[in-house]
């Protein structure tokens, strides 16, 4: 799993390449740390490269969003494959992100 943070148009945009499961989410979470931080922005999830999401990946998710809405802020879901979209519909988080 690899993870960049970077700023682009005035967003935080956190790009997730590989597979957020439970071997991977306490390295994942600390990477992923900075985004509970952020204040006066949006932040993006670019899940383009993201292959795979477990139920530890959308406990990471879910407390990114938290800490965003917050501080009135926005998290938004951009590029998700078939199967990671299949997982946030069976869980009901298809209705907690908004999308790009």
């Amino acid at each position: 799993m690899n993870i960049t943070i970077q700023e682009q148009d005035g967003n935080i945009v956190a790009i997730l390449d590989g597979s957020l499961d439970t071997s991977v989410a306490p390295e994942a979470e600390a990477a992923l740390s900075p985004l509970h931080d952020v204040t006066g922005q949006d932040i993006i999830l670019d899940c383009t490269n993201l292959q795979y999401i477990s139920s530890a990946g959308l406990r990471i998710l879910l407390r990114i969003l938290k800490s965003a809405k917050s501080k009135g802020g926005q998290v938004f879901i951009k590029g998700m494959n078939s199967d990671v979209s299949a997982v946030f519909t069976m869980t009901g988080f298809i209705h907690l992100f908004k999308f790009k």
